[in-house]
Formats: C-alpha cells, sequence, structure tokens
C-alpha cells in the first residue's frame, strides 16, 4: 500500500521567508522554487498551505545556493557544513548540558552574529539556553531565527530520544502576523518581547544521557532540515494535559486545581511538583491560554475589545488592555487586524 499523499499544514509565508536572502544576493525566487520542486504558482497566496517535505527541499536549494546555512538571512554568512560538524564535535559528550555548553562553544567561535549559551539555574530550577540573532536586520520575516531555535529544540531531544518539555521559548520581538504557526513549531509557553530569544528546560533534563550513535548521526544530518522541520505527533507533558482539559471549557469558568486534580486522577500536590519540573504552573497556564485566544480573536475576529476581554475571562475591560499589552507589547487598539 502506497504513502498517503503528505497533507499540506505549513503557512505559505515560510515560502517567501526562505528565499528572501538568496534574492538579496541576486538569485532568481523562480529559479529556487522550481529547482526544490516547488510550483512557482504558490508565492504569495496565503490561503495556500505548503508540505514539510516542499519547505525542507526549498531550504536545501537555499543551502546551495548561497553557500550559507543562515540563508543569507544574516549579517555573516555561516559555511555549509558547520552545524555538521559541530554535531559530531558533540555526540561524544556524555549529557545533554554538556552538549548544549559545547554547542555554544563551537558556534560561538565558528559564526559570527550569533549570540548563544548556557546560563545559570534560577531558584525555579530552569537554565535559559541564548540563542539570539545579534543583528536580525536582515532576518525581517524571523525565519532564521525560529530556525535556529528548532534546531537546537528538536536536536536536544533527538539526541536523548525523547520529547523534553522546554518551559518556554523567548523571542525577542512582537508576535508576527504568522504567531498561530508557533503553537505547534514550539511545544512550551511562548514569550515576546523579550530582551533575548532562547528556551528554558528543568535543570535535571541537563543530566540525560547522549545515547544516538554516529550511524545514526549521519542518517539526521542526511535527512535535514526534515527532521527539524518535523513537528511532533503528539505533546504527553502534564502541562499539554493540563492544557487540553481547561481548554475544553470557557475561559470565564476556569476549573480549580481541585478539580483538575480529580479529572487527571492525581493529587493537587502531585500535579503542583510535576508542572514546577516541566517549567510552568496552573497560573502561567491559564495565562497562556488567555493570551493566545486573546491574540487570535483580535487578529481574525471583527470584535469590540470589549467583548474580547469578556470571551477570554477578563470581568473589566481595562484590566484586559492591560495584559494585553503586557503580553504583546501593543494596546489593543494598536493591535493590527
Amino acid at each position: 500500500m502506497r504513502d498517503p499523499q503528505p497533507r499540506p499544514h505549513i503557512a505559505n509565508h515560510y515560502l517567501q521567508a526562505s528565499i528572501r536572502g538568496a534574492e538579496r544576493q541576486g538569485l532568481q525566487r523562480e529559479a529556487l522554487l522550481n529547482s526544490a520542486g516547488v510550483p512557482a504558482a504558490l508565492l504569495g497566496k496565503p490561503e495556500k498551505l505548503i508540505t514539510e517535505e516542499q519547505l525542507t527541499q526549498l531550504i536545501k536549494t537555499v543551502w546551495r545556493a548561497t553557500r550559507d546555512e543562515f540563508m543569507g538571512l544574516s549579517t555573516s554568512r555561516c559555511k555549509n557544513g558547520t552545524f555538521a560538524l559541530m554535531t559530531d564535535y558533540c555526540l561524544g559528550s556524555a549529557t545533554l548540558g554538556a552538549v548544549l555548553r559545547k554547542s555554544a562553544r563551537f558556534f560561538t567561535i565558528a559564526c559570527d552574529n550569533i549570540d548563544i549559551g548556557l546560563g545559570e539555574t534560577n531558584h525555579h530550577k530552569l537554565v535559559f539556553f541564548r540563542l539570539s540573532l545579534e543583528n536580525a536586520s536582515r532576518d525581517p520575516d524571523h525565519m532564521l531565527q525560529e530556525f535556529l531555535l528548532l534546531m537546537w529544540q528538536r536536536f536536544a531531544c533527538w539526541l536523548v530520544d525523547q520529547q523534553i518539555p522546554f518551559a518556554t521559548t523567548h523571542f525577542n520581538y512582537s508576535p508576527p502576523p504568522h504567531a498561530a504557526e508557533y503553537q505547534a513549531m514550539f511545544l512550551a509557553e511562548l514569550k515576546f518581547n523579550q530582551a533575548v530569544c532562547g528556551f528554558h528546560l528543568h535543570e535535571k533534563y541537563l543530566q540525560l544521557p547522549i545515547i544516538r550513535s554516529e550511524a545514526e548521526l549521519a542518517v539526521f544530518l542526511r535527512e535535514s532540515p526534515a527532521y527539524i522541520l518535523h513537528r511532533p505527533d503528539h505533546d504527553d507533558s502534564l502541562r499539554n494535559r493540563v492544557r487540553t482539559l481547561i481548554a475544553q471549557q470557557s475561559l470565564k469558568d476556569q476549573p480549580s486545581l481541585d478539580e483538575i486534580a480529580q479529572r487527571l486522577h492525581m493529587t493537587p500536590r502531585s500535579i503542583g511538583r510535576k508542572l514546577q519540573e516541566e517549567g510552568t504552573s496552573l497560573r502561567k497556564i491559564k495565562t497562556s491560554l488567555r493570551r493566545e485566544y486573546a491574540i487570535k480573536l483580535m487578529s481574525t475576529e471583527n470584535l469590540s475589545v470589549a467583548d474580547v476581554s469578556e470571551r477570554v475571562g477578563f470581568s473589566e475591560t481595562a484590566s484586559f488592555c492591560r495584559a494585553f499589552k503586557r503580553w504583546t507589547g501593543k494596546s489593543p487598539s494598536q493591535w493590527p487586524g
């Protein structure tokens, strides 16, 4: 039996975002798209979704054409093969923490325009992996910044052969027009308008052993960026189970911790402890759901600010306006529709 045809599910936005740097270097969009096997007629049609395979082939084409793993989206080039050399250098490490530290040292030396490093554990036992472009002027669509964050998160999970529940993913810019894509790409709480880009994870995950072999690494690299772009089929973290349970009810009538514990057949204490290990809390999950729903309503529905405020569970519109500006950096009246 033949495999079913891949279902397009990735925003059309990524076609133009992927080739923008190459075009800046004088390469022709039609030639790039044709070489990748992507119909040029798809470009600029937001209603037309694309497949992971189409985006994978397009990124590979851009890598070859620009001879730059940063796809022409950085102020300095990153030679093809740099990431592969880093993975080879890091594979012999005993733990994930060692890999993250080594990879940061490697890219600090090998590539300019990247601010990367593993920070100290905070009082919540979370550690932050900083991964930012120092100058993002050539990455207006945030394509390279998103790809770098995905690359390290996916590679980390692959090395230890499990889905790590990253606590938060930080972005040093406001939510972009395609922000809805982020929730599927980054299985973590999203925080925009931060000082730097990067992600938090609990310190215990730094001790996970590296279990991949050189042969497996060769396959990973040969298939890249497919492994990086592929969206996990499921997220079995407690955070996601709690999110799903809460999302099934009105945001104006959210369940208490005791009610959630009863539904999940756990004790409130064990839920609180496990969520803390995953770098979150019930309050943070509820806030995240409110934020995502508010941004969706403000972006897609023709509703008044008061209506949105009520739908996301605020009793006062003024309180909602303050929260929305804290979440997005803009007031509801300034938010693009």
